[in-house]
């Protein structure tokens, strides 16, 4: 498959009593389509998949998957642990009709060898229905993974791309940007660098922030891709400060603050180990957001 352009990674409101707010997800889904997304990420870290229980996140991707049917959109799921064997149960129980594309993130906290990140993708997408994007974030995983071991898993079969999250632009990330094979799509997952990885080739990006301004995101790829080069350094340079307030504290906090404060969410509710955004970081970022023409937000 062809991966290019936004895919938002879609928080997961709760009501102010805990429980998953479906109304807002499928609200939100919309929204961001509408906005010129190419589609949707569901439990992805931003949708805090680590505390909802089985059956929420059953119930997140079947919301998601029927704003996508409806709107002919792609729908990429979050899935994958350190465990080798518990990821190819995960990967082989999703529905090919219903998800595009899985978001498998690299093996975190046991920090094995780069010849055991590959061979954890072999295995993986061996028995996946669908394509698979490796999660490339070593800031979570602690798993750093030099140009060549990039290059290897993207020679692997039905591995489709990369969600490329290195806190930076890097030599690592500027020699594998150079030697990755055309089919292979890398999209920017570090929100604050999207615009310079952008410049660099990148097909497209999965962006927290486009949660509150997908439609700013969504130009500043298209303009990147489309060779408008100054458009595209202006939006860069405007929505950098607004990345920096919304991950000033832990991601989704400050976004679910937001978002709630404009009433496109019913509650700013995470879970813990989560706290709320501090009003000092809900208040820098809504300043940030104020500098984003309403028609981008």
């Amino acid at each position: 498959m062809t991966l290019q352009g936004l895919y938002v990674p879609l928080i997961t409101p709760f009501t102010r009593s805990g429980e998953l707010a479906a109304d807002d997800l499928e609200g939100l889904a919309h929204r961001v389509l509408d906005r010129g997304a190419a589609g949707i990420v569901a439990l992805g870290t931003t949708g805090e998949p680590a505390t909802l229980t089985g059956p929420e996140r059953g119930r997140v991707l079947e919301i998601c998957a029927a704003v996508c049917r409806e709107r002919g959109a792609a729908l990429i799921a979050g899935t994958g642990s350190n465990s080798t064997a518990d990821s190819q149960r995960a990967l082989a129980a999703l529905d090919a009709g219903v998800v595009a594309a899985a978001l498998v993130v690299v093996p975190y906290y046991t920090r094995p060898s780069e010849d055991g990140v590959v061979e954890h993708f072999r295995r993986l997408a061996a028995v996946s229905p669908v394509p698979v994007l490796v999660y490339n974030v070593p800031q979570r995983t602690g798993r750093p993974l030099s140009a060549e071991t990039l290059c290897r898993l993207a020679e692997l079969p039905n591995v489709a791309g990369f969600k490329h999250a290195v806190g930076g632009i890097d030599e690592a990330t500027i020699a594998f940007l150079a030697r990755v094979p055309a089919d292979v799509a890398v999209l920017s997952g570090d929100d604050l660098y999207a615009a310079p990885l952008l410049a660099l080739g990148a097909a497209g990006a999965i962006l927290a922030c486009a949660n509150v301004a997908p439609g700013a995101y969504a130009e500043l790829i298209e303009a990147w891709r489309g060779g408008a080069i100054a458009r595209a350094r202006e939006l860069g340079n405007r929505l950098a400060p607004l990345a920096a307030a919304l991950f000033a504290e832990s991601n989704p906090v400050v976004i679910k603050a937001i978002l709630a404060s404009q009433g496109l969410i019913s509650s700013a509710a995470v879970r813990l180990p989560l706290l709320p955004a501090s009003d000092t970081a809900t208040e820098s970022a809504l300043a940030a957001w104020d500098g984003i023409s309403p028609a981008n937000r």
